[in-house]
Order: structure tokens, then C-alpha cells, then sequence
């Protein structure tokens, strides 16, 4: 497997927690969203939609980070990520897409880069943009977790929610989110810094990584 993606991107890196947990042996090249490789015309022909991340897997290659999470699981059952019951396995996607379609696309590369360019929003206006809508979004996966939760966001295992809420915490940080009012997202944060899989996923351990 090849895995196209860039160090800091959220869905990049829950892709990367995702085939780590699953025990898999994956290949990376570097997409600099920075410089525009995504809209280059040889990354364009493995995604046209010119997004990251990317997965080339047995001649195929799949796009859109909540779908090739729920190919890994159904390709890779083991261990698995979602649990066993229907009921339960509703309430972990239903978390996950509170990240990967309420909170995340609203603080991505795109939008920044828009804000800033059509309204001239500076460092700080941009910050706020984004810790609006991740504040918004944990005070109800904070509600949930203490529901749900034992450990991770559901049970006493991470799942695919896990893997969407870590990046999501990163994120929230590189935007000075406060986050004191969420201490069930914070110690599963604590959690994943001592989990091989989570650590191994991590931004500043990638290959592209650049921390200038």
C-alpha cells in the first residue's frame, strides 16, 4: 500500500492512526499542500479531486479518509475498530462524523486559505474561526464520551472515532483552542501519546515532516 498524503493534514494522519492500529505495512509520499502539490499534474491522476489523503491499494486507488477507514475495517477486521453491536457501532460513526464532517471541514487548508485571501482575516481572526467550530463540536463529543466512553472515545478500545478525534486535538492546539472544559477529549489525548499506533502517527514522526 501507498499512502499520499502531507504530515500535518487531519485526514492524513487519522488515515495513518487507522492503518497502524489494523498492523499494516504502508509506503508514504509527500503531498506539500503548501506548494500546491495536490494540484499538480502528477498527483491529479491519483485524485482528481486534488485532496489528500490517497490510498493505491491491489491496482485501486481510494480517496476520502472516512471511506478507506471503513474499507480498513472491512478488509482488515482485525483488531477491529468499530464494535460489534449495530447500536453501537451507529454511535461510533455518528462521533466520527462530528469530526470529519462538522468540525474538520471548516478548519481545513482550503477554508484558511480563503478566509485570508477573500477577507483578509489575519493569524488571530483565523484562529478564531476554527476554535469556534472545534468547540462547538467537543462540548458534544465530551457529552458523548462520558456516555460512551472507557478510556477511549467508545469502550475501553480505540475506534474509528479515536482515530478521527486525536487529529482533531492536534489541530485545536495549532489554533490555541482552549481546551480545559474537555478533560474526557484530554486524557484520551494522554492515552494516545503512549499508544505505539497513535505515537508511530503522529505529525512530527512522518517522513515529510517539516517543522519550520
Amino acid at each position: 500500500m501507498i499512502l499520499h498524503g502531507y504530515w500535518r493534514s487531519g485526514t492524513s494522519y487519522r488515515t495513518r492512526i487507522a492503518l497502524n492500529l489494523k498492523g499494516l505495512t504502508y509506503d508514504q509520499v509527500g503531498v506539500d499542500l503548501r506548494k500546491g502539490a495536490q494540484k499538480s499534474e502528477a498527483f491529479l491522476p491519483i485524485n482528481p479531486q486534488g485532496l489528500v489523503p490517497a490510498l493505491e491499494v491491489d491496482g485501486a486507488v481510494l480517496t476520502q479518509s472516512p471511506a478507506i477507514l471503513e474499507w480498513l475495517e472491512e478488509a482488515h477486521p482485525e483488531p477491529p475498530l468499530l464494535p460489534g453491536d449495530a447500536i453501537a457501532r451507529a454511535h461510533v460513526r455518528a462521533m466520527a462524523a462530528m469530526i470529519a464532517c462538522d468540525i474538520h471541514p471548516l478548519n481545513n487548508l482550503r477554508v484558511l486559505k480563503a478566509l485570508r485571501e477573500t477577507f483578509s482575516a489575519d493569524q488571530a481572526a483565523t484562529d478564531a474561526w476554527a476554535a469556534r467550530w472545534i468547540t462547538a463540536g467537543f462540548e458534544a463529543l465530551e457529552a458523548l464520551i462520558a456516555r460512551h466512553g472507557d478510556g477511549w472515545c467508545y469502550g475501553a478500545e480505540p475506534t474509528l472515532a479515536d482515530c478521527c478525534l486525536v487529529p482533531q486535538i492536534y489541530s485545536a492546539r495549532r489554533f490555541n483552542t482552549p481546551l480545559d472544559a474537555f478533560p474526557h477529549i484530554l486524557a484520551i489525548e494522554q492515552k494516545a501519546a503512549d499508544h505505539p499506533a497513535f505515537m508511530a502517527a503522529h505529525p512530527d514522526r512522518q517522513p515529510d515532516a517539516n517543522l519550520s
